[in-house]
């Protein structure tokens, strides 16, 4: 038996709905994240479950769990999907004006400066194209969120995902001449315990701990301050006025340096782990989305010469 269009156009659209409604963790932020009023989200999931015949989220206020046939509906749903995207990118993969939609994630700092900027270009050559730009303190459980692309800055953790090296992003050491000058600076990694430190605490690292490297020697100092912390843009902030030494990506240290707001300390010395990916799902057939604005943001970041990405861009 064959489904009419418009049935077929419901199973799908059912099916988008509900991957969201899971991915979410509650009807509230269900709603939210798709731009609908509470009640509107539970009658759908209830016209939904009404025409499976069975019961697919067992829901409170505050969070919902997948029953064991809701379960079966997400996990089914997924290739289903994935199967529909890759098959109308195939179709229009001739068509240089992209369309459907783009669902990206990145870092607050990063994201602001870089991404969004890049995205809006982006967008320009795309106008057929839903862009999505989630900006996260967190990293990005990417194998439940309704992503599509994840922009980090570090090493991927998960072997999993595809990852495309965007640009090379060495960590720094620095602080400002006003510090310098009344404390000094340190002379070896091992006399960064006798400075304050501005301790930037962020995805549940042993912040403390920095494992610096030159050439193939690497030295890992246990450090301290009296400042601390989850924020970069504060962190900086808090370097600026002379608070102490800070451990920071050259993307947003190396303007200050550069202009002597900052000074570079150890310049022999970095931190590993800061490079900036792209990292997405792996696919039979790649999106042409996705790999066309993977290629679009690193052409974007390579466009400056040298370490300093912040600065000229390419238009």
């Amino acid at each position: 038996m064959f489904l009419k269009s418009k049935e077929t156009r419901t199973s799908t659209d059912d099916m988008a709905f509900f991957m969201r409604l899971a991915s979410a963790g509650s009807l509230t932020e269900a709603a939210r994240e798709m731009g609908l009023s509470l009640p509107a989200v539970s009658k759908r999931l209830r016209l939904l479950e009404e025409r499976l015949g069975v019961q697919l989220l067992h829901r409170t206020t505050r969070r919902i769990e997948l029953t064991p046939e809701g379960k079966s509906y997400f996990e089914g749903a997924r290739p289903l999907l994935d199967q529909l995207l890759e098959l109308e990118d195939r179709i229009s993969s001739q068509n240089p004006m992209l369309r459907g939609s783009l669902n990206i994630n990145a870092s607050f700092g990063f994201g602001r400066r870089f991404v969004a900027p890049c995205l809006s270009r982006f967008a320009a050559l795309h106008p057929q194209l839903n862009i999505t730009l989630q900006l996260t303190s967190q990293p990005l459980n990417f194998l439940d969120a309704q992503m599509d692309i994840d922009i980090r800055v570090g090493e991927p953790p998960d072997a999993r995902l595809v990852a495309r090296k965007l640009r090379d992003n060495p960590r720094v050491l620095c602080c400002s001449p006003g510090y310098a000058a009344q404390h000094g600076l340190p002379a070896s990694v091992n006399d960064l315990a006798k400075h304050s430190c501005i301790l930037l605490k962020q995805f549940d690292s042993d912040f403390a701990l920095w494992r610096m490297s030159r050439g193939k020697q690497a030295i890992s100092q246990k450090v301290h301050g009296h400042l601390v912390t989850n924020d970069g843009e504060v962190a900086m902030r808090m370097a600026i006025d002379g608070h102490g030494i800070l451990l920071r990506s050259w993307w947003d240290a190396g303007p200050s340096i550069a202009c002597g707001e900052l000074v570079h300390v150890l310049p022999e010395w970095q931190a590993t782990g800061g490079n900036i990916y792209a990292v997405w799902l792996p696919q039979r057939t790649p999106h042409n989305r996705i790999t066309a604005f993977v290629e679009y943001l690193a052409a974007q970041l390579q466009g400056d010469a040298g370490q300093h990405l912040p600065g000229r861009l390419t238009n």
